[in-house]
């Protein structure tokens, strides 16, 4: 299949000049490396497939793929899981990530299991086949490397479309895998290729500005720069001594020169480009409403720096009539290979590829939204005490109807408190604290609620959407540069009885706190007539036209998105907000240190938050009442 070609993007020059080295080149000529196996595993074993495109803005490509199916799918033709990425399909995980696989749940372990995606031993034992590809640029597939991209978006659909029509298809193709596996299914599917039927994003971003490479405007240099080098430039196609192995082709390999015209460094080019309507992230904008296949959206609650986010914005806005929201806790890489997990994606893929629905997903038996409510204290890393201590609990929409929203105000007195009626507490104050904080130097503020009088039995459910209502400004150091910026990071923190912060299993296993949010106070710009803004979610476009003035001594109102979160308040415990000038405990890998950026020509002095009857600051939470008692006084 061929796609018709884009047309050319002349708004960015260093996308001009990226495509121009591939743009001729021609891999029809290549041989064939398909090599086959029938005998050595329990399903046929096709490798290096090859799977032509053309017309993509990159220039034409070869995505070659490992293809895993059923014995007998030459008479009986099955469904197909297609999986698209740069991590390398012939890396096995024990070599990808070895602590990780050891820990993954034997049942879905084999000697072609492969990093966040399906194994294929079990899903062929279940009738369908599994088609793992190297997305274009990496492994085994020769092609210009431009992740996330459009280009790459159509080479997916492209592949799609092709397996569908395989003989030993049935024609349905659906997607799972997690993260990169998992994003990468929102921009496909928006494309409607031929042949999809289903997809089960798990754990994957759907904004790539938003979600994963600028929260609130600011670059979140640390993981780009740590997945780009750790999991991708590592297996470019052409690299010698490349990760996955020696490519297939002979002279394959290529000069460190001819490597890098050949693709697109994420490190330089998020850096180089900061608004949404510039060349480099506006071709990789969609529209979530083109969506329309059924959808199974799983988020983590502790994925507050990545994919939470996405998951929900996804689920939200998708434009499908059969669309689900289920969320989960626990690693980032373990829980998909649950036992109850994986039943539940089986279950979904037999409804909508096989129609074999004993799951209720057709028919409206099965709830639109199933969460895992976090009450107590489970510990960090401990998968069996999570599922022992959070219990499910099924709801039909999302937000949840019933929601009540609430305004916890920020006194001067670093206290947080709930009152209908707001009554200034501790006195009229401008309270300041450093700029530009890191991890390990700290700087900002922290506002505590009153540890919870309620008696036993009773508490607070707080499930939804956050937002922070602050009065910001910014004053020069002595001698210094004058500010021309703030930069606000905020973090929720969830503290027990006994004074100390229950904490939360994050994506690596870190103990990562309730929630955190962002924003880049020169972006504070909201477009309230956007079908997307609400009072609990601020709509930002974040471009180039929205760049607002800050300037030293002038006080700013902001409304701070902070990411969704689920979390039940028992006797005696309480909340913390942090309002802070850096990254806080709680980022991992995460982290907005590019020296670019955050320039201390720009941020340096100290940052406020003004408190008075003026100037009303709260913290707007999703309180959440029980069933039983919506209705009652």
């Amino acid at each position: 299949m061929t796609l018709t070609a884009p047309k050319p993007d002349n708004h960015s020059g260093t996308e001009a000049k990226s495509t121009s080295a591939t743009q001729h080149r021609d891999y029809s000529s290549l041989p064939d490396v398909t090599t086959h196996d029938r005998t050595s595993f329990p399903y046929i074993l096709s490798k290096n497939v090859s799977v032509p495109v053309s017309g993509l803005a990159t220039g034409p490509g070869l995505i070659r793929c490992n293809i895993y199916r059923p014995h007998d799918s030459d008479t009986n033709p099955v469904p197909v899981l297609v999986t698209y990425g740069p991590y390398g399909k012939d890396i096995s995980y024990s070599e990808f990530n070895p602590k990780s696989f050891s820990e993954v749940n034997p049942a879905h372990k084999s000697v072609h299991s492969c990093w966040e995606t399906p194994d294929p031993s079990f899903w062929t034992a279940h009738s369908y086949a599994l088609l793992r590809a190297d997305e274009l640029g990496t492994g085994q597939s020769p092609g210009f490397l431009d992740t996330m991209s459009r280009s790459t978006s159509e080479a997916f659909a492209t592949l799609i479309t092709w397996a569908s029509s395989q003989p030993w298809s049935t024609g349905k193709v659906g997607l799972l895998g997690v993260s990169y596996y998992a994003g990468s299914q929102w921009r496909v599917a928006a494309r409607q290729p031929t042949g999809l039927a289903a997809i089960i994003p798990w754990e994957g971003m759907s904004d790539y500005y938003r979600d994963r490479c600028r929260h609130g405007g600011i670059y979140s240099d640390g993981f780009v720069r740590w997945w780009w080098e750790r999991q991708v430039v590592g297996n470019q196609y052409g690299l010698a001594n490349r990760r996955g192995g020696k490519t297939v082709d002979e002279n394959g390999e290529k000069e460190k020169g001819e490597l890098e015209r050949e693709r697109r460094d994420q490190t330089v080019d998020n850096r180089e480009n900061r608004y949404r309507d510039e060349g480099y992230y506006r071709e990789k904008e969609y529209d979530m409403g083109d969506i329309t296949v059924p959808v199974l959206s799983v988020g983590n609650w502790g994925g507050i720096l990545l994919h939470l986010r996405g998951n929900i914005q996804g689920y939200l806005h998708a434009g499908s009539e059969k669309k689900f929201l289920r969320m989960i806790t626990g690693r980032h890489d373990l829980p998909f290979y649950y036992d109850e997990e994986v039943e539940v994606q089986r279950s979904f893929l037999d409804a909508f590829l096989k129609g074999e629905d004993g799951g209720g997903w057709t028919d409206g038996r099965r709830a639109r939204v199933d969460l895992v409510i976090r009450r107590g204290d489970a510990g960090v890393n401990d998968a069996q005490r999570e599922r022992d201590t959070f219990e499910r609990r099924e709801e039909e929409e999302w937000p949840i109807e019933r929601t009540e929203y609430a305004r916890f105000y920020l006194s001067g007195d670093m206290a947080m408190a709930r009152m209908d009626n707001w009554v200034h507490e501790g006195g009229q104050k401008k309270l300041g604290y450093r700029a530009l904080g890191t991890v390990d130097e700290s700087q900002g503020l922290t506002f505590k609620t009153v540890p919870s009088d309620m008696g036993p039995g009773q508490e607070m459910e707080i499930t939804g959407h956050i937002v922070a209502h602050l009065n910001v400004s910014v004053s020069p150091d002595v001698g210094g540069p004058t500010p021309s910026d703030i930069d606000l990071f905020l973090t929720l923190r969830h503290i027990g009885k006994d004074g100390k912060e229950i904490f939360y299993t994050g994506t690596a296993g870190d103990p990562v706190p309730l929630t955190k949010g962002w924003l880049r106070v020169s972006l504070r710009k909201v477009n309230e007539k956007h079908p997307k803004h609400q009072p609990w979610l601020p709509h930002r476009d974040y471009t180039s036209r929205d760049v607002l003035p800050v300037i030293q001594g002038e006080v700013y109102a902001v409304d701070v998105e902070m990411w969704p979160t689920c979390v039940v308040l028992q006797e005696g415990e309480s909340l913390a907000l942090e309002v802070a000038s850096g990254d806080t405990q709680g980022s991992g890998i995460f982290l907005h240190n590019d020296a670019v950026d955050r320039s201390p020509d720009i941020f340096q002095g100290t940052n406020y938050v003004h408190i008075s009857k003026q100037y009303a600051n709260y913290l707007l939470l999703p309180v959440i009442p029980r069933k039983e008692d919506v209705g009652h006084v």
